[in-house]
């Protein structure tokens, strides 16, 4: 890193995820050496290219002197919260419920879902939703278009995985020959937020230009995605030019932030439950922020999609698609039909393994080290790069709930069950495709 010492990453004043404090920087490198070493981009940028930023955070990760930190919106919900016209509506990511602990001083990779809840609720949310239920929607409609590419040939292979804004982007701009690799499918919380004012708008009488859409999430690229002018499928699907998907996304450490401000301690807080109808995931859900925990879900979906039958054995553990390796690989092989996978986090290692990648059928690829569990928007624990024995906590931490859940596929979800039967119809169907669908395109590097 020695020759990276006085350079630093540059922080556009409009970058939606990341701020800049000058007065805190001592040009240490570390930021740079990150995004150089483990993202990618910066290294490019080394070489003379214009530096083009994918908005994953990871530079705000290892600054020692926070000169880099989350761009925050919390005074914008806050403002929401205290306006009688507006319905706000908290939904919380996977990783989040495993690392807001670390904020509280509670050990690694703590389960602290129930006492999270109750904490939004306190903050002033008039409903909190489980991202998990849009992980189970992301499955139904991603694992549907994996089927249709396989057996039917309807797209190109591999299908890339499309839950990470910071890999999509990555690839829109280094990699646009990729974009029809990616499934069309939106992230979880781009799906959730589609649903909330439209589902649920229907479900619950209310008029969507009230509803304030907060994705509580371990993510910084997702205040980039829900920028996206794309991701305004509920304002086209209801004729509400304006209406955004997503209003606002808040990290775990804002709402950690936020909670210490006003004096709420986690350990003070009884556990209650989600609301619904949008509060149930299964333990597919659940394993979303683990680095081969969508490959896992998609294959228990693929094999209840091609048997008619529960998934079972192995694929409840399946074990070659975990642990904190860049690289795994796999062949299943359901209902006579092999399927090969891949998984890998960080862009580096995609970029490395890409000629071996395009030989699978299905990869999923994240950003961060150990999938969304090391999200830069999660609570730093210290001024060095999380470590590995946390990621590890955080990860035994959502397989254990997946464990002990009652539903382990995504199809046994009642929740979703409803909203296909009630409002989608099915998936890839015309509405599904409206709202839950989207499309990519070149960037500029």
């Amino acid at each position: 890193m020695s020759g990276l010492i006085g350079k630093h990453v540059p922080v556009s004043a409009d970058n939606p995820s990341i701020l800049r404090l000058e007065d805190r920087c001592v040009d240490c490198g570390h930021c740079l050496a990150a995004c150089a070493e483990s993202i990618g981009p910066a290294r490019r940028w080394l070489d003379g290219a214009p530096f083009s930023c994918i908005n994953c955070g990871q530079c705000v990760a290892v600054c020692p002197e926070q000169a880099l930190v989350v761009k925050p919106q919390i005074e914008q919900v806050k403002a929401a919260i205290r306006d009688p016209q507006k319905i706000v509506v908290f939904s919380t990511s996977p990783s989040v419920r495993v690392a807001l602990g670390d904020a509280f001083g509670f050990p690694p990779g703590a389960f602290v879902e129930g006492e999270m809840v109750s904490a939004l609720r306190a903050l002033g949310a008039d409903y909190v939703f489980d991202v998990t239920f849009s992980a189970d929607l992301t499955i139904l409609e991603e694992g549907t278009e994996l089927l249709r590419r396989v057996l039917s040939g309807d797209g190109v292979l591999p299908q890339f995985t499309s839950c990470c804004p910071a890999w999509v982007k990555y690839v829109e701009t280094f990699h646009p020959e990729l974009i029809p690799h990616i499934s069309t499918a939106k992230s979880p919380i781009s799906m959730q937020g589609a649903a909330i004012k439209t589902y649920l708008a229907q479900k619950k009488g209310l008029d969507p230009r009230r509803i304030v859409s907060v994705a509580v999430a371990p993510c910084t690229a997702k205040k980039f995605e829900i920028t996206r002018p794309e991701f305004d499928s509920a304002g086209r699907a209801l004729g509400i030019p304006g209406l955004r998907d997503n209003d606002y996304v808040l990290t775990t450490r804002e709402i950690s932030q936020w909670m210490q401000e006003d004096g709420l301690a986690l350990d003070r807080l009884f556990a209650s439950d989600f609301d619904g109808p949008m509060g149930r995931g299964s333990g597919a859900g659940v394993i979303f922020g683990n680095t081969g925990g969508v490959m896992e879900a998609a294959l228990r979906m693929a094999y209840s999609a091609l048997t008619g039958e529960d998934p079972g054995g192995p694929l409840l553990r399946f074990e070659p698609v975990r642990g904190l390796s860049d690289f795994k690989h796999a062949e299943v092989t359901v209902a006579d039909k092999t399927i090969r996978v891949a998984v890998v986090y960080g862009t580096e290692a995609a970029e490395r393994y890409l000629p071996d990648l395009m030989q699978y059928h299905f990869v999923e690829v994240m950003t961060c080290p150990g999938g969304c569990i090391s999200g830069a928007g999660q609570p730093i624990r210290n001024v060095t790069p999380v470590e590995d024995s946390l990621r590890e906590a955080r990860i035994a931490s959502l397989y254990q709930a997946d464990q002990e859940g009652g539903m382990k596929a995504s199809l046994d979800n009642p929740e979703i069950q409803a909203v296909y039967r009630d409002f989608l119809t099915a998936p890839m169907g015309e509405l599904s495709e409206q709202l839950l669908h989207t499309s990519y395109y070149k960037r500029d590097a």
